[in-house]
């Protein structure tokens, strides 16, 4: 399996994923404090620079392949989200980090989703994904749902999730407006 991080962003239908970089420190934390997004996350700091720092940290893991955290900007670069496959576990990944900005196009959403699956399963070469959705996180945990993830067990914050390739490539027909043209 490839886990290297691709030479060029990871470029959609219309969005593109763009390798997080510390001089994202701001942009991150402003969706990461909007109370609009941050119930269902981790706390965080408040402070710019200690995000510039976790963020310069994190290249490093980017570096070594076993992160990937990409800022969600549509095609004229304006930014617009946040996403990020870790947690490597043998052929699952892990995705998380799914900030969107209110204001954001209808379709970033379930393209971004559908970009993270397309380059996780395709290109780094994974089989599954498993992650957890706050309970209370209707609308997100829906949105799995309708992709196909099973829930596989809860706890009384989380529901954690399974999904496999399989299950994405019987659904990728029905997204296939929201994917790259493919030639």
């Amino acid at each position: 399996m490839n886990r290297d991080s691709p030479a060029a962003p990871i470029v959609g239908r219309s969005i593109r994923l763009r390798y997080a970089e510390p001089a994202d420190a701001e942009f991150i934390l402003s969706l990461r404090l909007d109370e609009r997004r941050n119930r269902f996350i981790s706390k965080t700091t408040t402070e710019i620079e200690r995000q510039a720092a976790w963020l310069a940290t994190y290249k490093e893991r980017e570096q070594a392949g076993t992160e990937h955290y990409f800022v969600i900007e549509l095609l004229d670069h304006t930014p617009v989200g946040t996403v990020r496959i870790y947690d490597y576990q043998d052929d699952s990944f892990c995705w998380g980090s799914w900030l969107i900005k209110p204001d954001a196009p209808g379709q970033v959403a379930i393209e971004s989703a559908l970009n993270i699956y397309e380059f996780a399963f395709y290109s780094l070469g994974f089989n599954k994904s498993h992650f957890d959705v706050r309970r209370d996180n209707e609308r997100v945990v829906a949105f799995h749902l309708r992709f196909g993830a099973r829930i596989i067990s809860s706890d009384e914050q989380d529901h954690f999730f399974d999904y496999r390739r399989e299950m994405y490539e019987e659904i990728r027909a029905r997204y296939r407006k929201f994917l790259p043209d493919q030639n």
